[in-house]
């Protein structure tokens, strides 16, 4: 699934040819997504997009009488193409821009949405979201208060969007490692100086990975159809048994919550 860096990538992409300009119409081939496709959008026609913004893993494009929210879910896409652009299997949306460019929206696997609303700050996806992890009201002091009765595991207490939004299982696995902390470690043992090194190390890796461009995976592409590079720096997602880059153990992999979760059995406690 696209993580922060990579939503934040493509939100970069299309921004130049979508802030400021009018969407002529657009384009619904497919409307069964993860949630239909909003039945408002077919009646869009010249409207200004005044800004492109990222909350969490949505991107918001705020148009003057609402706001259209996107998730790429576990495999979509946004690209620019040209208007002449021929359309594939699984293109299933378009933004017809009055520049003559197109914001495609690719998704194969469906898990995607694309919704109007009139009010961002009463949407039910957005309403109960904690705070971004590159804001300066994010910090180690913040995240030690957040930890006062929690026993759930350090991992998945950083992955909560309630406590914080975009810390996803790749980026959680790497700020872990970074800061010695045993994923499976009860958040409330965790001491208010290791939670501030924590914090640290979550917006070092998530302003890495948007600096080089988001984290290659299969399914995903940034908007302007480049790849991003960061998976080439991982040092423990996807390493399971290869040697730690610091102390030469194999790294051990196991499953949290679901998730892939690899760290050092030596470097992390």
């Amino acid at each position: 699934m696209p993580e922060l860096p990579e939503v934040e990538t493509t939100k970069r992409g299309i921004q130049p040819y979508t802030e400021n300009a009018n969407i002529r119409s657009i384009v619904v081939r497919q409307p069964r997504l993860r949630w239909p496709v909003s039945n408002e959008l077919s009646e869009i026609s010249m409207s200004k997009v005044i800004s492109v913004e990222r909350r969490a893993k949505y991107l918001l494009l705020s148009l003057a009488d609402g706001y259209i929210i996107i998730h790429l879910g576990m495999s979509g896409s946004l690209r620019v193409v040209d208007i002449n652009c021929p359309v594939g299997k699984h293109d299933h949306v378009d933004f017809l821009m009055d520049n003559d460019k197109i914001i495609r929206y690719n998704d194969p696997r469906r898990f995607g949405s694309i919704l109007w609303t009139k009010d961002l700050a009463t949407h039910p996806l957005l309403v109960k979201l904690g705070p971004e992890p590159l804001e300066d009201s994010f910090d180690g002091d913040y995240l030690f208060k957040k930890r006062d009765g929690k026993k759930i595991n350090i991992k998945q207490f950083i992955m909560d969007n309630k406590i914080v939004v975009g810390v996803g299982n790749i980026y959680a696995n790497e700020a872990l490692f970074l800061s010695g902390i045993h994923p499976k470690r009860p958040a409330n043992k965790i001491s208010k100086k290791r939670f501030k090194q924590l914090a640290n190390n979550i917006k070092e890796v998530l302003s890495e990975a948007i600096k080089q461009g988001g984290t290659t995976l299969k399914d995903f592409v940034g908007g302007d159809g480049k790849p991003g590079y960061f998976q080439q720096q991982l040092n423990v997602y996807g390493r399971g048994g290869q040697d730690c880059i610091n102390c030469k153990t194999a790294l051990k992999e196991i499953r949290i919550g679901q998730r892939s979760t690899v760290y050092c059995p030596k470097c992390q406690h």
